[in-house]
Parts: structure tokens; sequence; C-alpha cells
């Protein structure tokens, strides 16, 4: 499995299909199938059945995930989409950095 470059809240760009341009933040990273859910982003109608929790049942609106090709993280220093590569420092831990050279792990 690759190095996670994607983490949870995280703030993201979407780079293609019908919400490119929009940002948001993750919500949840699924590793297993190299997905994201970004919030209020890729919204999908869901039909429920009557449920004793939900006696009336209905349609409710929720954020399907992205595969995490669709996104780029957004630098907090340049406000713009950039690749995210990792640095190991001196004390020896690894960090996320921008192509920038800003880290994304101090927030």
């Amino acid at each position: 499995m690759p190095r996670t470059t994607i983490k949870k809240g995280d703030t993201v760009q979407i780079i293609a299909g019908k919400e490119r341009g929009k940002r948001g933040t993750i919500e949840q990273v699924i590793p297993a199938s190299n997905r994201v859910v970004v919030a209020g982003l890729n919204m999908v109608k869901r039909h429920l059945k009557p449920t004793r929790t939900n006696p009336r049942g209905g349609i409710i609106e929720k954020p399907a995930s992205l595969h995490r090709s669709n996104v780029m993280i957004v630098c907090p220093q340049t406000d713009k989409p950039t690749r995210v590569s990792h640095q190991t420092s001196e004390n020896g831990t690894k960090n996320r950095t921008s192509k920038a050279g800003v880290n994304l792990d101090s927030k």
C-alpha cells in the first residue's frame, strides 16, 4: 500500500469530475480502496426504508467517496493545490511537505 499523503482534516481541491475546482476538508480516508470523503462535496441521494429508529424513511443526501487521485492538497502558504513529498528531519521524524517546501504536518 502506498504511503499516505492525504489525512483527515486536510484541505483539498478536487481536480477531476463534476465537482472540479471546489474545495473542502477530508472527513474520512479509506486506505483499502484509495478513496477519500470530502465534506459537503460529491453528494448523492440515499433512499432509506422505514426502520424503528427512522419510522418515516425517506431520501437523505450524504457525501460519497472520491478516488484519492482526484484530489490535491492545498498548500496553506501559497493557497494553491500542490503535490506532497516526504522529508526526514534531523531528529529522524518524517514530515509531509509541499513541493514549495512548506511543512503540511504543522497545523
